[in-house]
Formats: C-alpha cells, sequence, structure tokens
C-alpha cells in the first residue's frame, strides 16, 4: 500500500500572512490588554534575533511571555484560540490554497500541516481547513494543564521540521519507501523538506526560493490574493 500524503506549511502559504505575533496581540487583547503595552519590547526581542543575539525559538518564547506571561492556563486560552482561528480562516487564507487543498483532499492525500507555528493555535487553524493531521512546534506543558511560555523539544523550522517529519512518520507507521509525498512551502528554510518530497512546490515564493525553485525543477506556483 502506498500512502499518498500532501504537506502544507501554514504561514504565508496558506495564510497571506504570519500568524504568531498576531496570535498573541489576539489573546492578550481577550486575556490581558495592559500586556500590549509591552509591544516596544516584542520589538526589542526581533532586534536582538536580527543581530543573532538570540536563535527563534527563544524568540519565540520570549515573545509569548510578554504578551500571555509566563504560565497560562489552557482553559482561559481554548476560546482565544478558536477565535482566532476562526477570524484566521476567514480574512487570512489565499484562495488558491483553499482550491490545492481540496484537490488534494479529492484527490485521496492526507493531508498534514507541518509549520513552525504553535500547535497551541494551529492545530485549531488545521482543523477548520479540514487537515488530518498536525505537526508542529510544541508548548511545555505543567502538571496542572497550563500552557508554560516555553518550547517542548524542536522549534519546527528548518532542518528540525524534516526531523519532525519524520518521526510523525515512524510513529504513523508510514514508510517513507512507500509513500508519495508532496509538500507546498513558502520559505527557503524548508529547503531540507522539500529537497526530500518526492513533489516539491514553492508557493508564493520569495527571491531566495523563487532562485532555488528553478535550480532544482520545482513546481512554482502563486496563490495570489
Amino acid at each position: 500500500m502506498q500512502h499518498q500524503l500532501a504537506i502544507y506549511d501554514m504561514d504565508r502559504t496558506i495564510t497571506r500572512s504570519a500568524t504568531y505575533t498576531p496570535f498573541l496581540c489576539h489573546a492578550a487583547l481577550r486575556l490581558a490588554p495592559w500586556r500590549l503595552l509591552l509591544l516596544p519590547m516584542v520589538g526589542l526581542s526581533l532586534i536582538a534575533y536580527a543581530s543573532r543575539l538570540i536563535d527563534r525559538k527563544r524568540l519565540k518564547e520570549i515573545n509569548q511571555s510578554l504578551l500571555l506571561g509566563r504560565h497560562s492556563r489552557k482553559s482561559e486560552l481554548t476560546p482565544v484560540v478558536m477565535s482566532f482561528a476562526e477570524k484566521t480562516v476567514r480574512t487570512n487564507v489565499h484562495h488558491g490554497a483553499l482550491d490545492a487543498i481540496a484537490a488534494d483532499r479529492a484527490a485521496g492525500r492526507r493531508l498534514v500541516m507541518a509549520t513552525a507555528s504553535y500547535r497551541l493555535y494551529s492545530e485549531a487553524i488545521a482543523r477548520k481547513l479540514g487537515f488530518d493531521d498536525v505537526i508542529a512546534t510544541d508548548s511545555l506543558t505543567g502538571l496542572d494543564d497550563r500552557i508554560i511560555a516555553q518550547i517542548d523539544g524542536e522549534n519546527c523550522y528548518g532542518p528540525a521540521k524534516l526531523r519532525m517529519i519524520l518521526a510523525w512518520m515512524d510513529r504513523e507507521h508510514i514508510s517513507r519507501s512507500e509513500a508519495r509525498i508532496r509538500f507546498y512551502s513558502d520559505h527557503a528554510s524548508d529547503a531540507p523538506v522539500l529537497e526530500w518530497c518526492d513533489e516539491a512546490y514553492a508557493v508564493n515564493a520569495h527571491d531566495k526560493l523563487r532562485k532555488l525553485a528553478k535550480q532544482r525543477g520545482w513546481t512554482i506556483v502563486d496563490w495570489g490574493a
């Protein structure tokens, strides 16, 4: 039996714009509006990241701590997550992405989202879009079911995304030799997965990925607005 997988990145592939900081602002506005006063500190963390003083994983942890707090109750976050997912699907998804997802589903492919965004909210978005599985950056959870502003495991980005896809396939008992895999991404950081899959799609590609796609013979598509 051959497994047919369609794996999608999320931010700027399915969505028009990134979702992480908008989610944090959405949550802060509803749970603790005063935390929006800390946005200048979020800007400083971005400068620190751009200066290579911190990595992407630490950047996420700092910003979550600033805008959500070091600990967040899952029961309080759930309605916020659901409202953000509804808003994202309604206002921030490429129509071309919806068409591609529908076509892959109709072709019998298993729909998998593989995103560097937090599972905390990306899973809700994926479910609304009809995905079967989600591979994402996980948050550390306390014994009392609090969400801690710390990443559990790897940030699902760059080479780590491929490692996490392979680990997921192992858990699902899917052998690479028995799978036909297509992968959609907008960013060159996903080159390890694009190189590894059977059908690579550079979607809404920026210049670096577009150049790489032409060199590698990957399909270039633009899902537009």
